[in-house]
């Protein structure tokens, strides 16, 4: 009895990594490197990965390889409708899409990082997009300036990871810089960064605030960085009063 309770831990802590790393690989996992990846016992991945099945939250294809389930997809779409926050940004977003035709997506921080947690695209075949649940360090983002516009500097720095300050060219961010374009982004309302992530984008961002103030959320465009001035500021236009739209139900 004594050691029941600590086996069930880890148990379900099993059952999370395989979720997480299905969901980092975003395809279908050959077990053998499911059990790499996730370091537990054979025996133990093998027995959850056929309950799971049993439950429909997994499922496993002709060759073997195992993958998120129908189940999953049922509880997701449950959540959507249930978080009034992701049904009307959805909703709104669609809408945006259509008039603007370009990438709009909807992003929130997850621990210490950004993550996309809705994306809408357009009909064109070249698109700039983020993944869906992807973890992205703060610091490559417009987003994440504004998610951290409430934060004291001292809570950002013990936030941000040491190795998040390289961006994705190689070049290592200034603190004092990144701590001062979180203040600016605070001040503007929004937040436009240039190359930050990929060299050709330009990434534009509205907070989406609670009724306390605090940025919660933020929408935003992904678009080329020859995006004509006029249309970058039409377009940050509409990015804030959405966002402000989506504050009035937060």
């Amino acid at each position: 009895m004594p050691d029941e309770k600590p086996s069930r831990a880890r148990g379900v802590d099993r059952v999370i990594d395989i979720f997480r790393q299905l969901h980092i690989a975003r395809q279908p996992m050959a077990m053998r490197d499911l059990i790499d990846a996730t370091g537990a016992p054979r025996s133990s991945v093998y027995e959850l990965v056929n309950l799971l099945s049993e439950a429909g939250l997994l499922e496993l294809d002709a060759d073997g390889a195992v993958f998120f389930g129908r189940e999953m997809h049922y509880y997701g779409a449950d959540y959507m409708a249930h978080n009034d926050l992701i049904r009307r940004s959805h909703q709104l977003m669609v809408e945006i899409v259509a008039r603007h035709g370009e990438t709009v997506q909807l992003c929130m921080l997850e621990g210490n990082k950004y993550t996309v947690v809705l994306s809408e695209s357009n009909a064109h075949p070249f698109k700039i997009t983020s993944d869906i649940g992807v973890r992205v360090p703060i610091t490559w983002t417009a987003t994440g300036r504004l998610l951290l516009s409430n934060w004291s500097d001292s809570a950002i720095l013990d936030l941000i990871p040491e190795e998040d300050y390289r961006l994705a060219n190689g070049q290592v961010l200034d603190k004092q810089t990144f701590l001062e374009d979180i203040h600016r982004a605070g001040q503007q309302g929004y937040c436009l960064t240039e190359g930050l992530s990929e060299s050709f984008t330009c990434c534009m961002a509205a907070p989406i605030r609670s009724r306390s103030g605090q940025a919660v959320a933020a929408i935003c465009f992904m678009v080329s960085r020859d995006t004509p001035e006029e249309r970058r500021q039409m377009l940050l236009k509409e990015l804030i009063v959405s966002g402000q739209k989506l504050s009035d139900f937060t």
